[in-house]
């Protein structure tokens, strides 16, 4: 039977589905970490991981992989060839071509990890069947990814999305974009420690005091919900989308976030036909941008 195989590259863990063509249902799951270290042939260990878990799929299959899509953080290449730009972490992977490297001369498509992550969510997720949404990932930094009319949106470099680097205050100061006051500095892991004094190190430790009713942590969520919402009112005008798909890890707080988020958005967004769009959470957690990886290969067959 024929297989596709999906890989998502991240910082930390490298995920891998594996789909029947015929019928799109998964075969297996594989997980594995991601070692940036170089090795002594001056490649990194994620590189030799993801070609070893290729590697081991086809030999158990006896058989070789209809198409593989690969999923990784970076500025993706509009013709989806290679992560066309990558900052401060992971540099080996860019310009990494993929079909040279995993022997393929088929090709290997590559998409940036929010977009593979979005397009996950429309294919088995909680944007099944939408052609206009957008999707945030809230954990360290903000992700983020648009679909315009049954297409991904990406730009004429390629880095159309990224959803977290628009300004929520042109007052604060430069992100790592050069964005003053973006929504990912405003919301992210990566602040709250300075946005709490240093009171407060992830979000789930903010979350937990902000339940039992510590007041600094409401006032701290609060003005992150406050900034989301501004940010989420101003893409919904951009993009009029059918949803709005928030995962990541700052979504585990659920109801800590949805609820106060909503009534943040009943204040600012515009709803010139009297409904608000709707706030979603999403559905394929870690596991999203490799679904989206191989689901890129499945919809070009």
């Amino acid at each position: 039977m024929s297989y596709t195989i999906g890989i998502d590259i991240g910082g930390t863990d490298i995920k891998c589905i594996c789909v029947e063509a015929a019928d799109v249902a998964t075969i297996e799951r594989r997980s594995s970490p991601s070692v940036d270290a170089l090795q002594p042939d001056g490649k990194p260990g994620w590189f030799h991981e993801v070609q070893k878990i290729v590697s081991l799929i086809e030999e158990e299959r006896g058989a070789s992989a209809a198409g593989i899509g690969i999923s990784a953080p970076g500025i993706g290449a509009p013709d989806e060839s290679c992560i066309a730009l990558m900052i401060n972490r992971m540099e080996h992977l860019t310009r990494l071509n993929w079909s040279e490297a995993l022997h393929r001369p088929e090709g290997v498509p590559v998409l940036n990890d929010a977009q593979a992550a979005l397009l996950g969510e429309h294919w088995r997720g909680a944007a099944r069947g939408m052609r206009n949404v957008f999707m945030l990932t809230l954990g360290t930094g903000v992700g983020g990814a648009a679909m315009v009319d049954g297409r991904m949106l990406k730009g004429h470099r390629g880095r159309a999305g990224h959803l977290g680097h628009i300004s929520v205050d042109y007052l604060g100061a430069p992100d790592i974009c050069r964005t003053p006051g973006s929504l990912e500095d405003a919301i992210g892991n990566d602040t709250l420690a300075a946005r709490s004094d240093g009171r407060f190190k992830d979000t789930h430790d903010l979350v937990e005091a902000l339940v039992a009713g510590d007041e600094v942590a409401q006032e701290i969520w609060g003005r992150a919900i406050r900034a989301l919402a501004a940010g989420v009112a101003s893409l919904v005008n951009v993009l009029d989308p059918e949803a709005v798909v928030i995962g990541g890890g700052i979504s585990k707080a659920g109801d800590a976030l949805f609820h106060p988020l909503a009534a943040e958005l009943a204040k600012c967004e515009w709803r010139p036909f009297g409904q608000a769009v709707p706030l979603v959470p999403a559905e394929l957690g870690t596991w999203a941008g490799a679904c989206g990886a191989a689901f890129n290969v499945i919809s070009r067959a």
